[in-house]
């Protein structure tokens, strides 16, 4: 029976209870493993990707006389896909974002809030994202009858102040014998025609009370009841905005746009719907805040991230549209077959120099033991490379003096699969997987031993095994298996250096992550939920200055410079681990970033200054 299943425990790392005998290990699992060379595999699977990326057909099979041959090879062709792939991130951080909004008489506090959020969303964008740069207009839309006043167009401009000019001479109107429709399809439709879309990443913000003309969208008062007077349908509309990549969002005030929305999604799938509901004024400006911001810093997340993997810009719809076809319901276990595998996880590096070592993650450092489980036959949730199964971890023991007498325990886990793993061997790609996640937990554990120290929130990672099965289906089948997570489900930033929900220890751990391994990697892209204490999360990427580790999402060298360093910004959590300031000549100061909206907000809406002492909060 293979020798790497008779390791012992030599650290609590394992996390699990004692390893199953080498006498319980399926053949099959052994005859796997002995025939896996994880290194080549890994190497063959690299260049099959990286040539995808690069569009590059002349090195579909790569030729290598020995080892170090096909390293040298492997390592000239994803230094080239790594190199596109930033290219790519480096284009999409350019933004188009045009505002779409309803500008009849109901509008009048969402018309003002739009002028006064972009200053504000600039700050932030500047203060969290420096490297995004982005242009704004406006497409504002009332109704027919309102003839040459139906349509307000404002094109892209970089001069934000240019924009707020223009908003200010914006005003609500409505016109006679007046209905509850508006003409929607004709301010999508003038937004994606006759605006200059140029940008990378392109976002279209559309706000509104009302829904189309038409009895598909509403039972509410009609003058054009059977849809729009010019011949514009949802479908022609929607579909021309998918087809130039120009992604929609949502700001919702009242629910007669429930319907709408619920046509909009089966032409285009999921999008975000922000809330803007509110008579506060002040209240309401931080909605249309975090609305705007978090359009861009969404919209970037996707763009980036999947430009960064794929030549196919309409990868992003196809990600929107397969997620209609989630079901994120439990499903009724009791109907659902049990079904047995066995797990793997390698045991977690007692070194720095072990964990920079790729040899360590080989076949002698694995453990393994049998595991009976219950998989959702539908995902619940679905990323760029990966989609996610509701599973239940069975175990059965005996009750204590009743040997005869089994009872069950059961706990809830999320069951992972790769989308498209290619013509290679899957068990190495689920390998890889194990190994990023071992990585992060050493580098947080680390972390945690000087941030429980310092007060500091503790950053924690889930803890992923390999799953291999042979399935009902009597396919051979691997997944990666992890607790499932009890709250919301929030990603804080992106291996592209994007930061989507900013939170100081989350960037301060990244920033560990770089000076512990002595600038030999960054742990990033990291996602999860936030608890009172401590952040627990899962699926990180990992930058690393060797290319030939840690996947496709490892953009190198050079990712760690344009995707951290260019980025980062040193706040009281990096002072207060001592970590080195890294110079990149952005300002520090967050809070005064947000004092400024207060005193702004005050400003504008209440006609006097506040003023404030501000102190630095004490974390």
């Amino acid at each position: 029976m293979s020798k790497w299943f008779c390791n012992s425990k030599k650290n609590a790392n394992t996390q699990t209870s004692n390893t199953t005998s080498t006498s319980s290990v399926p053949s099959s699992l052994a005859y796997d493993l002995d025939k896996l060379n994880i290194t080549e595999e890994r190497l063959k699977r690299y260049a099959d990707e990286a040539n995808i990326l690069s569009s590059d057909t002349s090195n579909k099979t790569l030729v290598a006389n020995t080892e170090n041959d096909l390293k040298s090879k492997t390592r000239f062709i994803r230094e080239k896909a790594v190199s596109k792939a930033l290219n790519n991130i480096k284009n999409s951080m350019k933004v188009d974002l045009c505002f779409v909004l309803d500008c009849t008489s109901s509008m009048k506090p969402h018309i003002a809030a739009v002028k006064d959020c972009i200053s504000h969303v600039t700050k932030y964008i500047i203060h969290t994202n420096p490297s995004i740069k982005f242009r704004v207009g406006l497409c504002g839309y009332r109704d027919h009858n309102n003839n040459s006043d139906r349509l307000l167009i404002f094109d892209f401009t970089d001069k934000h102040e240019r924009f707020i000019q223009y908003m200010h001479n914006v005003k609500p109107v409505s016109s006679l014998n007046n209905d509850s429709p508006e003409d929607v399809l004709g301010g999508l439709n003038a937004a994606i025609t006759q605006m200059d879309w140029q940008n990378g990443t392109q976002v279209l913000l559309h706000i509104g009370d009302y829904p189309p003309h038409g009895r598909r969208f509403t039972t509410l008062r009609d003058n054009y009841p059977d849809g729009d007077p010019n011949g514009l349908t949802a479908e022609s509309v929607l579909n021309m905005m998918k087809s130039r990549n120009i992604l929609y969002f949502f700001g919702k005030i009242k629910s007669n746009t429930d319907k709408m929305l619920e046509i909009f999604r089966s032409i285009i799938g999921e999008f975000p719907v922000f809330d803007l509901v509110g008579g506060d004024p002040i209240k309401l400006i931080e909605k249309f805040i975090k609305a705007t911001s978090s359009s861009i810093t969404y919209a970037l997340s996707l763009t980036s991230t999947i430009g960064s993997n794929s030549n196919n810009s309409k990868d992003i719809y196809s990600l929107q549209q397969k997620k209609l076809d989630l079901n994120p319901n439990k499903p009724n276990w009791d109907t659902l077959p049990l079904q047995k595998g066995v797990v793997m996880w390698y045991l977690i590096p007692d070194t720095l120099n072990e964990l920079k070592n790729p040899n360590y993650f080989n076949k002698p450092k694995l453990f393994s033991e049998s595991f009976s489980f219950k998989i959702a036959q539908q995902p619940f949730s679905a990323g760029v490379e990966k989609c996610a199964h509701f599973a239940l971890d069975i175990k059965s023991s005996t009750i204590p003096f009743t040997p005869f007498i089994f009872r069950q325990q059961t706990k809830e886990m999320v069951i992972k699969e790769y989308i498209h793993v290619g013509q290679n061997d899957p068990f190495e790609k689920y390998l890889e997987a194990v190994e990023i996640s071992t990585v992060t937990y050493f580098l947080s554990e680390e972390f945690n031993w000087y941030a429980e120290r310092k007060n500091i929130p503790k950053v924690n990672f889930l803890n992923v095994k390999l799953l291999r099965c042979g399935t009902i289906d009597l396919r051979t089948r691997y997944y990666t298996i992890e607790p499932k997570l009890q709250g919301e489900y929030k990603r804080f930033n992106s291996n592209t250096g994007v930061i989507t929900e900013l939170r100081p220890t989350l960037e301060a751990f990244v920033h560990f992550t770089y000076e512990y391994t002595e600038k030999y990697l960054v742990v990033c892209d990291l996602q999860g939920i936030e608890l009172n204490d401590e952040f627990l999360l899962t699926d990180p990427a990992i930058h690393c200055v060797d290319t030939l580790r840690f996947g496709r999402t490892n953009f190198g060298e050079e990712g760690i410079n344009q995707c951290f360093l260019a980025n980062h910004r040193c706040n009281d959590i990096c002072k207060k681990l001592k970590l080195r300031h890294i110079d990149n000549g952005l300002s520090e100061n967050i809070g005064q970033f947000f004092l400024d909206i207060l005193l702004v907000c005050g400003e504008i809406f209440l006609g006097f200054t506040v003023k404030v002492l501000y102190k630095k909060p004490q974390i």
